[in-house]
């Protein structure tokens, strides 16, 4: 399945990265990707328009969210995702079991499922890895995620043991139902999670047992949950080693230029974060000489573009100044603005990756990004 699903088009010489394709229901998607994460089904501050002119190709949507409202039974009523939202390229959905887990205070978990109360009025609801999969077919998402259970950076081995017990029997119940969801129609394809924590021989155990299971690809959870960055990049290349080559890698959760270079000099092949918009709406911005912040009262009179590089529409056409103002003034088209051209920039950023990989100077490409980005030049 996974050769008619994702092909490797190139490796690079001097590093693990390469490129490929992936081809989903609702067309190909072009890796390495960074999926913008539009939780409830949009992207904060973003019109489906505005995704399409950037060009993206796959977006997130988050089952935990669109469970509780409006309901994944209203959205197949609608069409799945792409009649409700009316975005008609690819859907992938978390499973929302790190938002689980996140409420710690609301929710109790064992070996078949979890019990949670809803953050939105108290309802008390039941997840297990199979209805998980039969709301994200509801979704029709084009790539859904496993119930997992994340544990967090710092737990004791015991915890981490346990957790990783109950994700991998999880994995096993939601192949399953995933497979009886497509002998039922559905298309989309289903992603078990690495889970171990900070454990190596729990890292290796888990990579090995989901790289065995018959899913078209495969995602690394579990990290960029506080740890330091160093940790962070020790534990993922320690974890790529073990995984299939064949199968697309898909790490949650990150979404800075530091992390993704380092995803994808380890191969990694997709990854998502809310931080480009979620920043945005606090002023900040993506430059090529680094991190702006628009509130600054050095920009007060500055009619220079936040990036003189980019091309995006908000560059070509607003200052520095005139956008300091509308942050100021709390002025809504500053997040739609701040957005538009925080998105822009990582795909730009992944086109001038996947071509450097094609041309085997991934290497020096990455050098030169982030000798620019971390200057503080801006």
């Amino acid at each position: 399945m996974s050769d008619a699903f994702f092909h490797i088009t190139h490796e690079n010489k001097d590093s693990l990265a390469r490129t490929g394709i992936l081809h989903l229901p609702h067309g190909v998607v072009h890796t390495p990707v960074f999926m913008p994460v539009g939780t409830k089904g949009t992207v904060k501050a973003v019109s489906r328009e505005s995704l399409e002119e950037i060009g993206f190709e796959i977006i997130l949507a988050n089952t935990y969210h669109l469970y509780l409202r409006p309901g994944t039974g209203l959205v197949r009523e609608a069409g799945g995702l792409h009649g409700f939202t009316r975005w008609e390229r690819n859907f992938l959905t978390d499973s929302g079991g790190f938002q689980v887990f996140s409420l710690s205070a609301l929710r109790k978990f064992n070996s078949e499922g979890v019990t949670f109360r809803s953050d939105i009025d108290g309802s008390k609801h039941f997840f297990t890895p199979e209805n998980v999969v039969q709301a994200q077919a509801d979704l029709n998402s084009d790539i859904q995620m496993q119930l997992d259970i994340c544990s967090g950076w710092g737990v004791e081995r015991k915890e981490a043991e346990r957790a990783l017990r109950i994700t991998s029997d999880w994995a096993n119940r939601a192949v399953a139902e995933w497979k009886k969801q497509q002998e039922a129609g559905y298309k989309g394809v289903l992603f078990p999670i690495v889970q171990g924590n900070f454990f190596e021989d729990l890292r290796k155990e888990s990579a090995e047992f989901v790289s065995s299971l018959d899913t078209p690809g495969l995602a690394i959870g579990g990290l960029s949950v506080g740890e330091p960055p160093e940790e962070f990049a020790r534990m993922l290349r320690h974890t790529v080693q073990f995984i299939t080559r064949d199968k697309p890698r898909y790490v949650m959760g990150i979404g800075t230029p530091q992390y993704i270079f380092e995803a994808v000099g380890d191969g990694i092949d997709m990854f998502d974060c809310v931080q480009p918009t979620r920043i945005a709406r606090h002023g900040m911005y993506f430059t090529r000489k680094g991190m702006l912040s628009i509130k600054q009262k050095r920009f007060e009179k500055d009619w220079n573009p936040i990036d003189p590089e980019c091309r995006c529409p908000v560059c070509r056409t607003y200052s520095r100044a005139y956008l300091r103002h509308i942050f100021r003034e709390q002025e809504i088209l500053s997040s739609i603005l701040a957005s538009y051209h925080n998105l822009y920039f990582l795909h730009d950023m992944m086109n001038g990756i996947r071509a450097a990989i094609a041309e085997d100077r991934f290497e020096q490409f990455r050098a030169d990004f982030l000798g620019r980005f971390e200057s503080g030049a801006v």
